[in-house]
């Protein structure tokens, strides 16, 4: 019999591709999404699926009872913003949804854990590129969360009163891009969001200078990094970074994204607008322990996942999907 993974968050953008991966790989895979901001459609049709909130205890139950073998757990609010604007669902959503998913881990004896957390724990680092031993000081409500979430996974596992081993790893994810990214969403995927603006004839808005920094690290390499970790015992109780290593400016996004339709900043409407609170200035990752403990590298690189991600989104019009939601 396969062993079963659930994904929660398994409708979303980053959720479906690893259920894509996790399926070419022989496991049975399970996929929970509340929809709030995935779709139903993105789903791999050889995936189960259940239309249940992390936040509800008996939903996670009627799936947790079925069996489960490893929990990738991606669902969250994960919008820097709207944490801010209603900082109680983001609390709700990335802390109290992961103690119910910790706690059904616990019941039904899940010995692997797998967490999606964010390069906004790091708040404002000391230096770049940022080491996993760097002090994390979140200036976002969302870091906040991701932070606290992360340690909940990680003091779970090293508890000495449970009778049975469980095993988790983090990855603390840069910006991640790619097919299926939100294009509507103007909350989060900056990448996204200025595709779509592109595909809608609006004007694109960079907030500060442009001048602030990103570290763009593609869907593919990330699913594969997952993967890796999922197979490998040295993965335990490990937090890992999520990027490239290489830095790209938001100007520069921007510039790839208009050149991609043919446009420059010198004849397409682009907006300059303050800093918003919880933006991060320069942000790139020290891949070294994910590369030296998982063998893993990022084989996708910025100007190729940006045109793949591009044609992926121009022949899928972002005009024509339905909105998302911003709950």
């Amino acid at each position: 019999m396969k062993k079963r993974v659930l994904i929660t968050g398994g409708a979303g953008f980053i959720g479906s591709h690893l259920a894509d991966k996790l399926l070419a790989s022989g496991w049975h895979v399970v996929c929970l999404d509340n929809e709030s901001t995935g779709f139903a459609y993105n789903v791999n049709p050889q995936a189960e699926y259940y239309k249940a909130d992390v936040r509800n205890s008996a939903e996670l139950d009627k799936v947790f009872r079925k069996g489960v073998d490893a929990v990738f757990h991606i669902a969250g609010q994960t919008s820097t913003i709207l944490s801010f604007t209603d900082p109680k669902n983001d609390l709700e959503v990335n802390v109290h949804g992961t103690l119910n998913v910790l706690s059904k881990c616990l019941q039904y004896k899940v010995s692997r854990l797998l967490f999606a957390s964010s390069m906004t724990t790091y708040g404002f680092p000391e230096k770049v590129p940022i080491h996993e031993n760097e002090i994390l000081k979140p200036v976002s409500y969302y870091g906040i969360t991701k932070y606290a979430a992360e340690r909940y996974v990680h003091a779970t596992a090293l508890r000495n009163d449970l009778d049975f081993k469980f095993f988790v790893t983090s990855f603390r994810m840069f910006n991640v891009y790619g097919e299926r990214q939100g294009l509507n969403n103007p909350y989060q995927g900056v990448a996204g969001i200025f595709i779509g603006n592109l595909l809608r004839g609006e004007p694109i808005t960079i907030h500060s200078d442009g001048e602030q920094t990103r570290d763009f690290v593609h869907i593919e390499d990330v699913a594969r990094a997952w993967i890796l970790a999922l197979n490998s015992s040295e993965a335990d109780g490990r937090v890992f970074n999520l990027g490239t290593g290489v830095p790209h400016s938001i100007n520069r996004l921007a510039d790839t994204v208009l050149e991609a339709f043919g446009k420059s900043r010198k004849d397409y409407p682009v907006r300059y607008a303050p800093l918003r609170p919880g933006d991060q200035k320069n942000m790139v990752a020290d891949i070294s322990l994910v590369r030296k403990t998982l063998g893993w590298e990022p084989k996708v690189n910025f100007n190729e996942g940006m045109k793949r991600t591009i044609q992926w989104a121009i022949k899928h019009d972002a005009t024509t999907v339905k909105t998302e939601k911003t709950t």
